[in-house]
């Protein structure tokens, strides 16, 4: 076995997360900032601190390590979303440039945690470029995929080869819809959840048919998200370890097609964390090294 950071599927060793109580910090902050945000409803702060513990207890049942990224004034409720603002490799952290105005200031304090916790910093997303973690996922450890979004535009793009094809990373460019436009949260892993080297959770009506047969002929078997369960995040699924993964309450049938695969499945109570705020459990975590 050896560690990688350049996995979406083998057993995770380390994470970072930002807890409830640091993102959200308070009622009144919450109030203040979840209609902008286009959250679908106003997350209870009470609720989500215990609907939190129980997601972070998953982590810590299986003794995975984890780094906590900080409370930080100059960044919003958002930050619980934590994988948008840098993408982890074996070379080091990048820092992204994100899509959403809102969220400008999270990379920058991010790389201040990963800096204090001895993280080698690789390089950074500079404006005009654009690149959210939503929309970078590892197919393996030397091809990442990256969603061409709202969040993530093409200077963005070609940033990160500049950054990743010196060590042999081929970066596969994967142009997205419309869908519902440019407040929505719509990235890369909206449809994408890889939770084995040959098995993906996938929403096809929103994936571009040349990327969806690559995938096929890498070898990936397909579970297809239903449409009824697409916006409670059925496709959002966590692997942390190859065929065992966590998902958000609520998405019966993906849930079901996932354990016929083989899969072992961890459910946790999200309508808090996840649900009104469009992220799932991938969006709430920064995995950095797992063994492969």
């Amino acid at each position: 076995m050896k560690k990688t950071c350049q996995s979406e599927i083998g057993k995770l060793n380390s994470v970072f997360i930002k807890k409830a109580e640091d993102a959200f910090q308070n009622d009144a902050l919450i109030s203040g900032q979840w209609k902008d945000l286009n959250y679908l409803g106003q997350p209870d702060f009470e609720k989500s601190k215990v609907e939190y513990q129980k997601f972070e207890n998953l982590f810590l049942e299986s003794k995975i390590e984890i780094f906590h990224f900080e409370k930080d004034d100059t960044v919003s409720i958002d930050s619980i979303y934590c994988r948008d603002a840098a993408i982890a490799t074996d070379h080091g952290i990048i820092i992204c440039n994100m899509g959403k105005a809102a969220r400008k200031t999270e990379p920058k304090a991010q790389q201040k945690v990963f800096e204090k916790h001895k993280f080698k910093i690789l390089g950074i997303i500079e404006s005009p470029g654009t690149v959210e973690g939503g929309d970078v996922a590892w197919l393996d450890e030397k091809t990442l995929a990256v969603g061409h979004t709202y969040r993530t535009n093409e200077n963005g793009i070609q940033q990160l080869k500049n950054l990743l094809n010196p060590f042999g990373i081929e970066i596969i460019t994967v142009p997205l819809p419309h869908h519902r436009g440019p407040s929505d949260v719509f990235h890369l892993m909206s449809i994408l959840s890889p939770v084995d080297k040959n098995l993906a959770v996938v929403y096809s009506p929103l994936m571009p048919i040349i990327f969806r047969n690559d995938l096929l002929n890498r070898g990936y078997e397909l579970i297809e998200v239903p449409e009824s369960e697409f916006d409670s995040m059925g496709c959002n699924v966590l692997a942390v370890a190859p065929r065992k993964c966590i998902m958000v309450k609520g998405n019966p049938i993906t849930k079901s097609l996932l354990e016929k695969a083989g899969c072992e499945v961890f459910e946790y109570d999200g309508n808090e964390i996840s649900v009104k705020g469009g992220g799932g459990p991938t969006c709430l975590t920064r995995p950095v090294w797992r063994e492969v």
